[in-house]
């Protein structure tokens, strides 16, 4: 499978892809992640699909911009991605950030997206289909907790992937959740910044001007708009939770056709990693539907 960086008028998104006379299939991963978060899935799908999985903007080997977060602009860039090379049908996989994604990009594009699978985009932040309800005041002061908050993160360095790698790899195999998926992927989650340390290849400034435009989005408006089959993916927090799966009950109500997927002991995001096999088999019986 080939990587490339595609210039895309002023910035350049990286992407891995393998393109043949097969169907489309796109793969969003989600904020903070890379690429690399599918190398698990990708063996499961490749034979029977084309596959493009690019870095979204800001993330992994693409471009850093110093502004254009909203998942509209990261959508834009996506289909100037497909149109460079000259895709014009694909299946989407989203995670996360990259359902939301997703979402916007079939939504202002529905004769591009033939299927979506959303393992994210069930909820909004805020608001009737939101985590968070309350007074218009409430509501204002929640977001700025929430921004401080956000002020608050500083940029992790460390002295190699290695270091970082280990660190990871401690926490996770004290939860029962290491893997040599997770392994490719937080290899792939660093760079080498000038002073000669390493740090994250989504900088905080990117993440918090994401996240402050996704507290304002309403993907109701989005789902009525899309066409295409959708198959939801909530993990099993989320489908526990009483106000995610009431959003996403509401959310598929606007749809005219859609399936909702539950795989056991799932994490929100990690589930390609933590449990690629269930979730490739998930995503294959509802992509031999459509």
């Amino acid at each position: 499978m080939a990587e490339e960086r595609f210039l895309l008028g002023e910035i350049s998104i990286n992407a891995k892809y393998f393109l043949k006379d097969k169907p489309v299939l796109l793969l969003l991963h989600f904020s903070g992640g890379n690429l690399h978060m599918w190398d698990g899935v990708l063996p499961q799908l490749e034979q029977n699909y084309s596959i493009i999985a690019p870095d979204i903007r800001g993330h992994g080997r693409s471009d850093k911009p110093e502004t254009g977060y909203h998942i509209d602009e990261m959508a834009e860039d996506i289909y100037q991605l497909l149109e460079s090379m000259q895709v014009d049908k694909c299946h989407i996989i989203g995670s996360s950030m990259g359902a939301q994604v997703a979402v916007s990009l079939a939504a202002a594009h529905p004769e591009l997206v033939l299927s979506l699978v959303c393992e994210g985009a069930l909820h909004n932040e805020f608001g009737e289909y939101g985590i968070f309800d309350g007074t218009a005041k409430e509501v204002e002061q929640r977001k700025a907790q929430l921004k401080a908050e956000l002020e608050e993160w500083t940029e992790p360095f460390y002295d190699s992937i290695e270091s970082y790698v280990a660190e990871q790899r401690d926490e996770l195999t004290a939860e029962g959740l290491w893997n040599e998926y997770f392994c490719a992927f937080y290899t792939h989650s660093l760079e080498h910044h000038p002073d000669g340390k390493y740090t994250y290849c989504y900088p905080n400034r990117i993440r918090s001007e994401y996240i402050e435009k996704y507290w304002e989005l309403s993907f109701e408006h989005y789902y009525q708009t899309i066409q295409c089959p959708v198959l939801f993916l909530p993990s099993e927090a989320e489908w526990n939770n009483e106000r995610v799966r009431s959003s996403l009950n509401a959310f598929a109500e606007l749809l005219n056709s859609y399936e909702i997927a539950l795989i056991p002991d799932s994490l929100h995001a990690y589930v390609w990693m933590q449990l690629p096999l269930q979730a490739g088999q998930a995503v294959r019986n509802f992509l031999d539907k459509h």
